[in-house]
């Protein structure tokens, strides 16, 4: 027999009572729990908003030196702009008005934060966290070509609008693809724990759009003047370091990322947090080991020689990351390390179809982001364990097919996917072409030769110059000058400047000094 402590406490009793002390406890860890699930979510969300720096740095190293201020720019208002766009209207769409009663297409309420208090708004800054990075994801994908205002725009567009109506329709209460509607579509609903379709393959797709309307950059698949060269020519990455720090700022804000979106902590849900850490790690590695091992065999059966490439390690690394995002904490261990080497694969499969497609993402953000992502949601379907799943959405079930489950929660992946796929293109394919017909979308030509820091950011991100031709004459002139001087100065013994062939006294090696001087 279980009682209902909220209504018990609500009867009126005498504050001498054995029952108000009961009650007075209750409360008391009732607030306590509070504190620590708010907590809990402001230390995950911080997490995953420090991988707006992860972002930052590998987009940073991944272009040419020219355009470095320029990305580094996009990527701080991506947070500038996607915090305004969220706050207005975004977490309303997303959120607003979802009850599990009715089903909706997109939240009518909670708008500027209107009726949100207390501990609700840690809820607000969780949810922006991510939206900000479904959004930076794009960043890297079309850059050192796309105007700046065009980001700001579509930046905006995303958090404020497209990446909302996805939220509501598969994490909502209300969603019609939720798995916490009071109806979930095929029985189950979609299961998307951490977002590899809501946050990733929503940013993927979109950088898909852009990078194809927006065209690549000159020089990559066709010259100055349009004419197709014959074999790709890459861009070099002007700092690899940049690209690591990048990647493993990303992958430390994945454990906000996944085992934050339990969403609670102090109530039972450790358990579940914890699988996401493990698996998160897992997912991770084995993509980056699976890209780099995959990559090694293809290069050696092209050329006989032996070489590892440390951008699959990095992007192996991501892909996996994303891979497993969705069923972190719906699959066990072992699943996971085969999601992560599969992430690999597709990771290496996505970034040559585009290269044969001459699609330009100066990143690979599209083959981790989507390509990775789509995998993951369509895992789900097959590696779901039956009771991580009742676990991790509250009892709504559901198994993948090699737990014997039916087709219900695979029906329900690849619908999501198709849902993200076909809501995205929808409204973002008419936005891009719409920046571009009004002349908002890409740069000049000439802007984009000299590079877009200087072309628009006053100047280059560091400081190259070079010594004057006059400084270095006199450097040259002082080192000869030193070589002339006793290690000592003139504070040496006279008997033993002497002894060195240098004038004894202080007035005589003055003169001597300038008579060096003047040769």
């Amino acid at each position: 027999m279980s009682i209902d402590l909220d209504a018990f406490c609500a009867a009126a009793l005498t504050d001498e009572s054995v029952e108000a002390g009961i009650c007075s406890l209750y409360a008391t860890s009732t607030t306590t729990n509070e504190g620590l699930n708010v907590f809990y979510l402001l230390f995950a969300g911080a997490l995953v908003f420090m991988m707006q720096a992860g972002f930052a740095m590998l987009c940073a190293g991944s272009v040419r030196q020219m355009n470095v201020k320029n990305i580094l720019i996009k990527n701080v208002l991506d947070a500038c702009g996607g915090a305004i766009a969220f706050w207005s209207v975004g977490y309303a769409f997303a959120y607003g008005g979802a009850t599990s009663d009715t089903t909706r297409f997109i939240g009518n309420a909670n708008f500027f934060c209107r009726g949100i208090e207390g501990a609700g708004y840690i809820g607000w800054f969780f949810q922006f966290a991510f939206a900000a990075s479904a959004a930076t994801i794009v960043a890297g994908a079309i850059a050192e070509r796309c105007k700046f205002e065009a980001y700001i725009l579509y930046s905006m567009m995303l958090t404020g609008f497209v990446y909302p109506v996805v939220v509501h329709s598969i994490w909502g209460a209300s969603g019609f693809l939720s798995a916490f509607n009071g109806t979930p579509f095929q029985g189950v609903g979609m299961h998307d724990f951490a977002g590899s379709g809501v946050v990733h393959m929503t940013g993927g797709v979109t950088a898909l759009i852009a990078a194809v309307i927006l065209g690549p950059r000159v020089g990559r698949f066709y010259d100055a003047d349009g004419i197709e060269i014959l074999d790709a020519q890459p861009f070099v990455p002007h700092s690899v370091p940049l690209q690591v720090l990048g990647t493993f700022i990303l992958w430390v804000g994945w454990y906000g990322f996944n085992p934050g979106s339990t969403l609670l902590i102090a109530t039972g849900q450790g358990g579940i947090a914890s699988l996401a850490a493990v698996t998160t790690t897992i997912g991770g590695a084995s993509g980056a080991i699976s890209a780099m091992v995959t990559d090694m065999l293809m290069y050696r059966l092209k050329t006989g020689e032996v070489a590892y490439d440390i951008t699959m390690v990095m992007n192996g690394t991501l892909a996996g990351l994303v891979g497993v995002t969705a069923g972190c904490a719906m699959i066990e261990p072992w699943a996971a390390a085969v999601i992560g080497i599969v992430s690999g694969w597709v990771y290496i499969f996505v970034s040559k179809l585009l290269v044969s497609l001459k699609i330009d993402d100066a990143v690979d953000a599209i083959p981790v982001h989507m390509g990775a992502g789509l995998w993951g949601v369509i895992a789900v379907g097959i590696f779901a364990e039956p009771d991580l799943v009742a676990s991790a959405v509250s009892g709504n079930g559901g198994a993948g097919l090699i737990y014997g489950g039916k087709s219900a929660l695979i029906i329900a992946q690849l619908a999501g996917a198709a849902w993200i796929i076909g809501w995205v293109s929808a409204v973002m394919i008419p936005f891009f072409l719409c920046l571009k017909f009004a002349g908002l979308l890409r740069v000049d030509s000439i802007d984009e030769e000299v590079g877009l820091d200087v072309s628009h950011h006053k100047g280059s991100a560091y400081d190259l110059t070079a010594p004057t031709e006059e400084s270095m004459n006199k450097y040259e002139l002082h080192k000869s000058q030193r070589k002339l001087e006793i290690p000592n100065g003139i504070k040496e013994e006279d008997d033993e400047r002497a002894s060195d062939g240098v004038p004894a006294s202080e007035a005589d090696y003055n003169a001597f000094v300038n008579a060096v001087k003047n040769k």
